[in-house]
Parts: structure tokens; C-alpha cells; sequence
């Protein structure tokens, strides 16, 4: 670290969730380059090797970050992994030239990684072998701790008084070779997440956190993959445009022509076809070709090729038997949304609104978001369905046996147990 960075580090947890400090804060500085240069970005097994023999004889946790190409590539797949270590500096390594991490990912077994907003990186990194047994994210920790902005520039600056550039969050990382200003970008992204760890870990400790953001990572770290989205069609931004049925086949045959075609073209859906034409002509069922090209979405720009293309999905759709088309709204597991229970179940809508009053005010309290307290799901079905003798011990397990981790049990069962005593008929 240096002069300047020990500096401002040392006042760090600056703008923490509790009272400010009487003093004025000194400006943030800006932090412009990594403090050993960028690294040259490793692409050759030989270099990998280094690379893990480096990292596994470093000290200490693992700074670890992954850049993407939403947005133009299709999929989510790591096109950049930056790491950082104690004894071990910073590294960037190329998937793409080397897309088996395992190596690395097994030379960091036992080791903590911090990451900040791991759930986001953690589905690419498992894809090219890399899956940590311990982990700290500072993103989460930021929520537990209670500062109202959790994003790591403002973490960062809040923590340890730096100013992090963001300018290349949403470049297309899939661009070779990478420029250098994109790779000061991602070297610095790495640079104080340690840091960051440290002092979070600091204050977490001192509002009587710590072991729950403990159990918090170890839930995230022992999390199986999730399994396939069922029908992501329905997820098309605009959907709630169209109810009947046969316009929902439209979207769902739309929608998966055009994935097949982002797939095999290795780019975002949306730079095939918008949503937005999706919807519309699920909504305007065009009978032919000319008719879909005077849908917005579908202009002068589109090649006849590519607007037959799109018209024969329509009318595949169109085809299809009764029985053979979607059905309204997904098939769930759980209560039904809560706009219907005053109508279904009038006194299950009298618990919801009591718990979550109290689950807010709990929150509030304990100066976290409320959906980190507890997630709104749990209290959904909690109350839908609540235990036939709703005392400390059923509510708990009800919570327990729908993943809640044991601090949330402790902190939120019994506000749940008054809540449900309060409305009992």
C-alpha cells in the first residue's frame, strides 16, 4: 500500500449506517494506477503455472473478480478473472486463452476469497473450475452493516476513502486484446478488496454482526448451482402486456427462435431481437411478412430473410392445437401473490400485514435492509400456511426448514410469533 493509501486507510469506515463523525471528513482520493503497475494478462499454461504456484505460496485471503460481456456475448461466461494476494500481487488471467481454472481454484482451496456481490461472479467462476470453500462478501457485508450504498466504488470510498473508476464496468470484456485502460480498470478492482474485508469485518464485529454475515457466507459458499429457470420466456420485458394464449405461444416461439440464433451466434438476445418486438407481435398476430415489418422492431433495417424467419415462428404459433398452447402465469410452489389474499384468505392477509410491520420495524432497528433480515418469501409462506400451534418452536423450524440461517431464526421468530398470536382468530 502506499504513503497516500496507508493514509486515507487509516480513517477508514467513514461513512458507516451510524451517526457521522463530528469531524470533516478529508476528500477521497482518487486511485488511478495499481500499486505494482498492471500485470500482464496471463493466456499460456505456462504462465497459469506460475501464476498458481505464486498465489498458493500467498498469504492470507484472496481477493477474486470476474469481468463479463453482458450485453453482447451470449451466456455469462468470465471473459477477464482478476486476483489478488498478499506475497502474490495482482494477476489477470484469460479464460478464454485458458479455460481451466481448476488448477487455480484448487491451489485456493481452504482459502478465504473475498468478493463483492459474489453471487454475481460465482456461476462463471464455477464454469471454469474455480469454487471457494470460504468466502467474504463485501457487498453483503456492507447491507449487514447498514450503509445505504453497497456498490464497491462506494464502499470503497466510504470504507477507505478512495475513488475507484467505473467508466469500464460495461465494456464488451470479450474484445481482444483487451485495451489498458479496460485492465487498469479491472487490476484496481482487486487492488483494495482486502482492505475492504478488513475494515468491514471491523465494524461488523463492533455492531455484533460478525457471526451472522459468518453464516451468511457459508450459506452462499455451500449454495448448490440453481437449476434452469422453467420457462424463461415468461421473463420477457413486457409480458404483462399480453394474456391470451395464443399470443403467449407467440412469445414463447419468438423467444426461443431467437435464443437458438444468439446461441449459435455467440451474441446477447437482445441485439437479435428486442423484447419489445416480441411483445408487440405477439400482440399484432401479423398474418405475413409485410405485416410484421411495419411492427415496430421489425423496420426497414431487417433483411427479408431475417423477417421470414421471424413470421414463420409467428405462425408456428398460430398453428399450434389448443391444447398445446401456454397457460396463463407459471405453475409456483408457495402462496399465491399477496394482491389476492385479502380475497382468498382474508386472515392470512391480516398476519402478512401484521409480520411484515413488525419484520420492518425489526429491520429497521437492527439498521439492515429488510430482505436481508429475513426474505419476504419466508414471511410470504410463514403466513400463508403458519404452524398449527404457532409458539417459538414450530415458528422457528417453519423458518429453519425454509433456509433461513440460525441468526435470522433467532432475531425474527419472535416478532413472528407475535405477529401470528396478534391476528389469531
Amino acid at each position: 500500500m502506499t504513503d497516500a493509501q496507508e493514509t486515507a486507510a487509516d480513517s477508514s469506515l467513514r461513512t458507516t449506517g451510524g451517526a457521522p463523525p463530528d469531524d470533516v471528513e478529508p476528500a477521497p482520493i482518487p486511485l488511478l494506477e495499481p500499486r505494482d503497475g498492471i500485470p500482464p494478462v496471463i493466456a499460456d499454461e505456462e504462465s497459469l503455472a506460475e501464476v498458481i504456484a505464486a498465489f498458493a505460496a500467498g498469504t492470507g485471503p484472496v481477493a477474486v473478480d470476474a469481468e463479463r460481456a453482458s450485453g453482447y456475448r451470449y451466456g455469462q461466461r468470465a471473459y477477464l478473472v482478476q486476483l489478488r494476494r498478499e506475497g502474490a500481487g495482482t494477476a489477470l488471467v484469460d479464460p478464454v486463452a485458458c479455460p481451466d481454472l481448476s488448477g487455480l481454484g484448487e491451489a485456493l482451496s481452504g482459502v478465504e476469497w473475498v468478493l463483492h456481490a459474489a453471487t454475481q461472479d460465482l456461476p462463471c467462476l464455477r464454469e471454469i473450475g474455480m469454487v471457494p470453500s470460504r468466502l467474504f462478501d463485501t457487498e453483503l457485508a456492507g447491507r449487514l452493516a447498514g450503509f445505504p450504498r453497497v456498490g464497491l466504488g462506494a464502499m470503497v470510498e466510504g470504507v477507505l476513502g478512495f475513488v475507484l473508476e467505473k467508466g469500464h464496468s460495461a465494456v464488451d470484456w470479450s474484445t481482444r486484446p483487451l485495451p489498458e485502460p479496460w485492465l487498469r480498470y479491472a487490476a484496481l478492482d482487486v487492488e483494495l478488496l482486502v482492505d475492504l474485508r478488513d475494515a468491514l469485518e471491523k465494524e461488523l464485529d463492533r455492531q455484533g454482526k460478525l457471526e451472522w454475515a459468518h453464516q451468511e457466507f457459508d450459506a452462499i459458499a455451500s449454495a448448490p448451482p440453481p437449476e434452469p429457470r422453467k420457462d424463461p420466456w415468461r421473463r420477457t420485458s413486457g409480458m404483462h402486456k399480453v394474456r391470451r394464449r395464443r399470443q403467449m405461444a407467440v412469445v414463447r416461439e419468438l423467444w426461443q427462435s431467437r435464443d437458438r440464433i444468439a446461441q449459435r451466434r455467440d451474441i446477447s438476445p437482445g441485439k437479435v431481437l428486442g423484447d419489445a418486438a416480441i411483445v408487440e407481435a405477439a400482440l399484432a398476430l401479423p398474418a405475413n411478412v409485410h405485416a410484421l415489418s411495419a411492427l415496430n422492431g421489425f423496420g426497414h433495417r431487417m433483411g427479408r430473410r431475417q423477417l421470414e424467419q421471424w413470421q414463420a415462428a409467428v405462425d408456428r404459433a398460430k398453428a399450434l392445437p389448443e391444447s398445446e398452447l401456454p397457460q396463463p402465469g407459471q405453475s409456483v410452489s408457495g402462496p399465491p401473490p399477496p394482491r389476492a389474499w385479502a380475497e382468498k384468505d382474508p386472515a392470512a392477509a391480516a398476519r402478512l400485514s401484521a409480520a411484515r410491520t413488525a419484520v420492518s420495524a425489526l429491520a429497521e432497528s437492527l439498521n439492515m435492509p429488510q430482505e436481508n433480515l429475513i426474505t419476504p418469501d419466508t414471511v410470504r409462506r410463514v403466513c400463508w400456511e403458519p404452524p398449527s400451534t404457532p409458539d417459538a418452536e414450530s415458528v422457528a423450524a417453519s423458518l429453519a426448514g425454509y433456509g433461513a440461517r440460525r441468526w435470522q431464526v433467532e432475531q425474527v421468530t419472535p416478532v413472528l410469533v407475535a405477529s401470528l398470536a396478534a391476528t389469531a382468530p
